[in-house]
């Protein structure tokens, strides 16, 4: 009998990724992925349900591999709100993490509680658009016969993991971008799920597995649609930042820039955050310890967009710039300005463009640098000596990598591997299989490491400049709700 394989699923914005593994030694034995539509204007960003379903389908199709998998696992894009009945089925799209029209309802939250510091405090999360509870508040409010309608309230990691197994299912680490389950208490907080204009009664939300605990084993449904064996264990899985830092075999303190469609900034650690000034989210992470992180809503999509605005590649870029770009152009997240759209300062006639397509690559790393100090001073804290560990698409580009080790003062660890969220998927599919914690597993298959960039001295009058200007443009990003 040959090795057992396990599978990671990452479910992103865009696509599914597939990563069939060997569970001994971690060796990658197929990586495959099929893409998803998003739709919405004006602040909107939805998917289909039925549009993860096609893609996991397709996608552990092209493996070759799905009838020889012994066990699986979930990691998906956090945050998005899906609403089905008592069967799954849901009832309208999903709304993604970065749908910002709930931006009202987070203030209102906010708001009704008191202010940040209950947030912080109670449930480890300040509301801001992209949290599950304001999402949640919004259908009431906009959509109240749907969400009259719903059975079930899930994530989209939930949901799939229960198009598996039949269950409703959740994790520590997912729940913990809700704003109903408290990293601080450890449960779903009785405070927000009864609170006017939420109301969500506890049946519905899933229950929450542990980090070593099986989700369920998939039935005969599951084996028809996706190609699998009927009861192959189905591990926990948990939010696709989650299972990145999972993937990678992070210690506690070491630091994370992932540069995607959007940005997020991290670091493990042994205690849960609480920042009330809503920079930092006190996330849980996969393996009973905590991921405090910061994410922006813009990042290599909206350097692109200004390198065709420009007529530019994208790494053609001058060496230095005095231009302030914000490429807030989905509004942003980190700062909180979900109504704010880009802005450019600073030109002259003798402005090139490479002078402002770096600049754009600087405003967008600029808040990732900022919300690094931020997770530092609410964790148990960030390595000074460690590298800054780059991953995501950006990663690979040349300007992406100058730009973050100028601004950062640090070196940086560019690991081999890329595919980290379905890799921390498939550590918690093969530690169901052997009873093994998935950190040790993680470690063991060493997808983690890379190589690295030595550090330089840290850009800080270029951060100066960014931050100056955007306090001093408060007002016009603050957009027409402000």
């Amino acid at each position: 009998m040959g090795a057992e394989v396990v599978a990671g699923i990452d479910c992103s914005t865009q696509q599914t990724k597939v990563v069939v593994v060997d569970a001994a030694t971690g060796e990658v034995l197929a990586t495959t992925r099929a893409p998803h539509e998003v739709h919405g204007r004006d602040g909107a960003r939805e998917t289909d349900p039925a549009v993860w379903h096609a893609a996991l389908a397709g996608a552990l199709a092209q493996t070759g591999m799905a009838d020889e998998i012994a066990a699986i696992a979930v990691g998906g894009q956090q945050h998005g709100l899906v609403v089905t009945d008592r069967a799954g089925a849901p009832l309208r799209p999903a709304m993604l993490w970065n749908d910002v029209r709930s931006a009202p309802q987070a203030r209102h939250l906010v708001e009704q509680h008191g202010g940040t510091t209950w947030w912080a405090q109670q449930v480890g999360v300040v509301p801001v658009p992209s949290v599950t509870v304001t999402k949640w508040r919004w259908l009431r409010e906009h959509e109240p016969e749907v969400a009259a309608r719903a059975e079930r309230v899930q994530l989209p990691h939930d949901w799939l993991t229960g198009r598996l197994t039949g269950e409703a299912t959740t994790d520590r680490g997912d729940a913990s971008g809700t704003g109903w389950w408290s990293s601080i208490h450890e449960r779903y907080h009785d405070g927000v799920l009864g609170a006017s204009g939420i109301e969500l009664d506890v049946a519905a939300l899933p229950r929450v597995v542990g980090p070593r605990e099986q989700a369920g084993e998939t039935t005969a449904d599951a084996a028809r649609d996706f190609g699998l064996r009927a009861g192959v264990p189905v591990a926990a899985g948990t939010g696709d930042n989650m299972a990145a830092a999972l993937g990678l075999g992070l210690g506690p303190g070491t630091p994370v820039l992932s540069l995607g469609t959007s940005g997020t900034a991290y670091a493990r650690s042994t205690r849960p955050a609480s920042d009330p000034s809503g920079t930092v989210a006190g996330f849980a992470d996969a393996t009973g310890r905590f991921l405090p992180l910061a994410c922006t809503l813009n990042c290599t999509l909206a350097v692109d967009r200004m390198a065709d605005w420009l007529g530019l590649d994208r790494d053609e870029v001058s060496e230095r710039s005095h231009v302030v770009v914000l490429p807030f152009l989905d509004g942003e997240r980190t700062p909180n300005l979900p109504e704010a759209s880009g802005l450019v300062v600073g030109l002259r006639h003798d402005t090139s463009a490479g002078e402002i397509l770096r600049a754009a690559y600087e405003g967008a790393v600029a808040s990732l640098i900022e919300a690094l100090d931020a997770i530092d001073r609410h964790s148990s804290g960030v390595d000074p000596d460690a590298p800054l560990v780059l991953i995501g698409g950006g990663a690979k580009g040349a300007t992406w990598r100058d730009v973050v080790q100028r601004l950062s003062g640090r070196a940086l660890r560019i690991p081999a591997e890329a595919e980290h969220v379905a890799l921390g998927a498939a550590a918690q599919a093969a530690g169901v299989l052997s009873g093994e914690e998935p950190s040790v597993i993680a470690r063991r298959w060493g997808h983690g490491a890379g190589h690295e960039i030595d550090p330089v001295t840290r850009g800080d009058d270029t951060l100066e400049r960014i931050v100056a200007t955007r306090t001093a443009a408060s007002f016009l990003l603050r957009g027409p709700g402000g």
